[in-house]
């Protein structure tokens, strides 16, 4: 079972170092196999802006950038990302920089024109599709309006890649302990906090479900209640940021809104859910 420290902070806020916060919770019952900053792997990447664009001379595919990392005088960088456009915000790995998988960026030459470091993709910063759904795979990831466009903001703090991800080894007698809320709870214990709990609210609109819906039981032994809705007006789309996030540090990956309630729901509350179409 993995635990957002994010998701976690919802419930109970604990003021300890994530180190401190894995042996004390390991202590008290729940053992922690590992913990590990998102992003941790990435160095000296931050927002930059692409100031201008002119095609390399000596290259039909290469484009020359002018790029604007909020510092007095812009980089020049040199990529051969097709996607770009003058205005777009973009993750720059700077000279000395370390991409996802290792990779360290220098300043050099391509086809004789200075490269002063490099713009990245999602898949140099570990991430897919899923995580940003409006971005360009094999192309520069242009930031959108969900990010931290601020020019100079180290990138896992303008895109969310700064979740603390503790995972923890769950026995066969604890099932309460595979939920966000039943490993809040057991911090929340073992710090003697208190624990803020949040109520559902659903809101209906009237009418009898058994009119659209029947559920059947067949072993009740095995299964004590099954319970049905129906959501009307369904428009299917991508999730939040806020939620692709919790999910990836979770370890699930993100499909779209419908899929992702109910991962979502059963992750928090330890629930199992599923969607299907009417």
């Amino acid at each position: 079972m993995n635990l957002s420290k994010k998701w976690l902070n919802d419930f109970v806020k604990i003021d300890a170092s994530d180190k401190e916060f894995a042996e004390a919770i390991t202590i008290s019952g729940s053992k922690v196999e590992s913990f590990k900053k998102e992003g941790e792997d990435l160095k000296n990447i931050v927002v930059g802006r692409v100031d201008s664009l002119k095609k390399h001379p000596d290259s039909d595919h290469l484009w020359i950038c002018s790029i604007n990392v909020g510092k007095d005088e812009n980089l020049q960088i040199v990529t051969g990302a097709q996607n770009l456009k003058e205005g777009d915000i973009v993750p720059v790995a700077l000279d000395g920089s370390v991409v996802h998988g290792g990779k360290e960026i220098k300043t050099g030459k391509l086809r004789g024109v200075e490269s002063c470091g490099m713009l990245c993709s999602l898949g140099e910063l570990g991430l897919t599709v899923h995580d940003f759904p409006y971005a360009i795979e094999n192309g520069i990831f242009v930031l959108g309006d969900d990010c931290d466009r601020s020019l100079g903001t180290p990138i896992q703090e303008a895109i969310g890649l700064d979740d603390t991800i503790t995972e923890f080894e769950i026995t066969s007698n604890r099932p309460d302990c595979l939920s966000i809320i039943g490993l809040a709870r057991e911090a929340a214990a073992t710090y003697k906090l208190p624990m803020n709990k949040h109520v559902p609210v659903v809101k209906t609109s009237g009418g009898d479900v058994n009119e659209l819906l029947s559920v059947r039981i067949d072993n009740p032994e095995r299964c004590y209640r099954y319970c049905g809705a129906v959501v009307k007006n369904v428009r299917v789309k991508p999730s939040p940021r806020w939620m692709r996030e919790r999910l990836r540090a979770c370890g699930v990956r993100a499909i779209n809104n419908i899929v992702d309630i109910t991962n979502y729901v059963m992750l928090e509350y330890g629930q199992p859910m599923y969607a299907f179409d009417l």
